[in-house]
């Protein structure tokens, strides 16, 4: 009916090629209502009526943003569309609009989604989906008069033999413990209890599985219906936990009962202090189809043994859903055992993601930068103003989700990501090394940054979308393990230990790793050049290909990944000496060559942050990669000063200033004994 058109406007998280969607016929058939981006950057698009008709010129009859939820339909007379809308608010609900363009007005409210209407073909009800219980739900409203009925299944009648399931998993002492339970039959249909939340791995890999992995939730004990014959059960808790899958016989129109008993991990002797695990990256509702509460973010982190949860708060197009729950301490529904925190993700897309932790007084408006054709278009405040209004709050400040490849100053069509600048200057408290993003792509940049003499330690944040149904996630899928004080969750001692860099970030594997008898964030200083022992170690709930000690960015030892009681590939202990002759840095890190489920992530991948070496009489060689930093800085500067939508032109000079100062540092460091510099 329409052909393809490539845009020139600079859409980000939208395809170059216009969209045209959720199409619907005009009562009396003559033509077609859908929805299209085209000419606009934002969002999904706006309402376009055309003639059904094969090269009908289409015309725009409304625009506001949308974001894939507005399904408009008409009245059965033909005179008036339904659609959902979250114009001015953070949630979608019902509108109204003549069916030729004109005023909107919303006919529901709710701190919820109310999407998907469909007017009946009287034009007396309109049926929608809802989220307001949490899961979806089906509701019918009347029209006129707003009274709403839910729609509720009486009786369902199966089409196959079932049988009932009853799953408890419980640990080493017979007590029901939270988990993430799958079940699936022998076609791979997944199933789940009525009232939980469905989720799926949306990155599956087909070389490993044919199909995406389905899970949900479990407070401890699930009951659900299952086909006669046989599911297969898999249950897991976090990284600490053995995974466990059994295949279970199940008897038509009879019970079955399975318990699970989940068995810990043996770590090595040495973790001593207590490492605690955290996921500083998870985004409670960002336009899923369910609708997450803090109460539900921390069972979903109890079922993943993840004890601190950071959720920042960020703009999902024009709107914050979670803008209400921030607040500058622990959520009140946090646990003895799971954390729950309010944090910010600063979202330009141009200079970079940062996640901003433990901020004490407000949330940073408008919470980006650089977004063309709006008033926020101009390239100041950049990430560097950004850190320094946030660690005036006494916040930590973040690289989130770095790197899907590792840039080329001299070749890549585009690079303004500030990471090195704000390393430079002294703004950034960590880096998701892991994240969703490519990790050993974001670690090659990050070893060029210690070879420069930074400290920057190293965490993880999955991007969970802890209210999708199929999008990244789970929470603590990417998580930071946190060297601190034996006892509950306490939030300022653990960024305090992350700041320092006492960490291992990690999606499975779990490290230990001193270089004599100093570990991840400490200083080792030799009296000169020599040999230094060190300790590794590595326990996984999947295979790891590969256990290497890297040193100022080069693998300097491979360890052997088994132990000597088994080949399995999941616990390895080793010790020995290294060579040390110049000052630099050296961890532990782990890794896969391909995914392994129950991993859902691109492969196996964990490392420590770096332990900082001193050796009397020598100092780190940063010539090669301070250079590689000033060519991106150069490029910064290019683009910067090529931009045309500065507020003021002291905007514009205190960027460039700022990527100045930075060049600076890079310069000193390539030509360390020039004076000059």
């Amino acid at each position: 009916m329409t052909g393809e058109n490539r845009s020139s406007l600079p859409r980000y998280y939208y395809s170059q090629f216009d969209h045209e969607i959720s199409p619907v016929w005009s009562r009396d058939g003559s033509e077609l209502l859908f929805v299209s981006n085209r000419g606009h950057i934002y969002g999904t698009g706006g309402f376009w009526r055309m003639k059904a008709e094969a090269g009908a010129e289409p015309r725009e009859i409304h625009y506001e943003e949308t974001a894939w939820k507005a399904r408009p339909d008409f009245s059965s007379d033909g005179k008036r569309i339904v659609y959902a809308s979250y114009l001015g608010q953070a949630w979608h609900q019902l509108w109204l609009m003549p069916s030729n363009g004109g005023d909107p007005f919303p006919i529901s409210y709710g701190d919820y989604d109310n999407i998907s209407p469909r007017w009946s073909p009287d034009g007396k009800q309109i049926a929608f989906i809802s989220n307001r219980g949490g899961n979806t739900s089906l509701w019918v409203q009347s029209i006129p008069g707003g009274a709403q009925v839910e729609v509720k299944q009486k009786l369902r009648r199966w089409l196959r033999l079932m049988g009932d399931l009853a799953i408890t998993v419980v640990d080493a002492n017979r007590q029901a413990i939270a988990a993430r339970i799958s079940v699936t039959d022998e076609n791979g249909r997944a199933y789940a209890p009525e009232d939980a939340w469905m989720h799926a791995d949306d990155s599956f890999d087909r070389r490993e599985r044919p199909s995406e992995a389905h899970y949900f939730h479990s407070a401890g004990e699930a009951a659900l219906v299952v086909p006669a014959g046989g599911v297969e059960v898999e249950v897991t808790k976090g990284l600490d936990y053995r995974p466990v899958k059994r295949k279970i016989p199940v008897a038509a129109n009879q019970p079955t009962k399975l318990i699970v008993t989940l068995d810990p991990l043996e770590l090595p002797h040495d973790f001593s202090w207590q490492w605690m695990s955290g996921d500083v990256h998870v985004h409670m509702n960002y336009g899923g189809a369910y609708r997450n509460t803090p109460k539900h973010l921390v069972a979903q982190a109890a079922a993943e043994n993840l004890p601190i949860v950071q959720n920042l708060i960020v703009n999902k197009e024009q709107r914050i859903p979670d803008i209400t729950y921030f607040r500058t301490t622990p959520d009140p529904v946090s646990t003895s055992h799971n954390l729950l925190l309010h944090g910010q993700e600063f979202h330009t897309s141009y200079w970079g993601h940062l996640g901003l932790l433990n901020l004490r007084r407000n949330f940073i408006i408008p919470d980006y930068a650089a977004y063309p054709n709006t008033a926020a278009a101009s390239l100041f405040p950049t990430n560097a103003d950004v850190a320094d209004m946030a660690h005036q709050q006494q916040s930590l400040v973040g690289y989130v989700h770095p790197l899907d490849a590792v840039p080329d100053p001299m070749k890549d069509a585009s690079l303004t990501d500030e990471l090195p600048v704000d390393v430079a200057l002294g703004k950034v408290d960590y880096i998701e090394v892991l994240g969703f993003s490519e990790h050993k792509s974001t670690a090659t940049v990050w070893y060029r940054l210690l070879n420069c003499g930074f400290r920057l330690p190293a965490a993880a944040g999955t991007d969970a979308m802890a209210n999708y149904a199929s999008l990244r996630g789970p929470v603590g899928l990417n998580r930071v393990y946190v060297k601190v004080p034996s006892g509950p969750p306490n939030i300022a001692p653990w960024l305090s230990s992350l700041k320092q860099g006492h960490t291992f970030a990690t999606n499975a594997p779990l490290l230990s790793f001193t270089l004599g008898g100093s570990e991840a964030g400490d200083d080792l200083k030799l009296a000169g050049p020599g040999q230094v022992k060190f300790k590794a170690a590595m326990r996984s709930i999947v295979p790891i290909d590969h256990l290497q000690i890297v040193c100022n960015g080069a693998v300097v030892r491979d360890l052997n990944t088994s132990s000597k009681e088994s080949d399995d590939r999941q616990s390895a202990d080793a010790e020995g000496t290294l060579p040390i002759s110049q000052t630099g840095w050296c961890l532990l890190r782990a890794w896969s060559e391909k995914a392994e489920y129950p991993v859902l992530d691109l492969y196996p991948y964990a490392t420590t942050s770096p332990i900082y070496v001193w050796v009397a009489g020598s100092q780190q060689n940063a010539s090669a990669d301070a250079a590689y930093f000033i060519a991106w800085i150069n490029r910064l500067t290019e683009a910067a000063k090529a931009g045309k939508d500065w507020n003021t032109e002291a905007e514009k000079n205190s960027v460039l200033g700022l990527l100045s100062r930075a060049l600076g540092v890079y310069q000193r460091l390539q030509h360390p004994d020039d004076p000059k510099r």
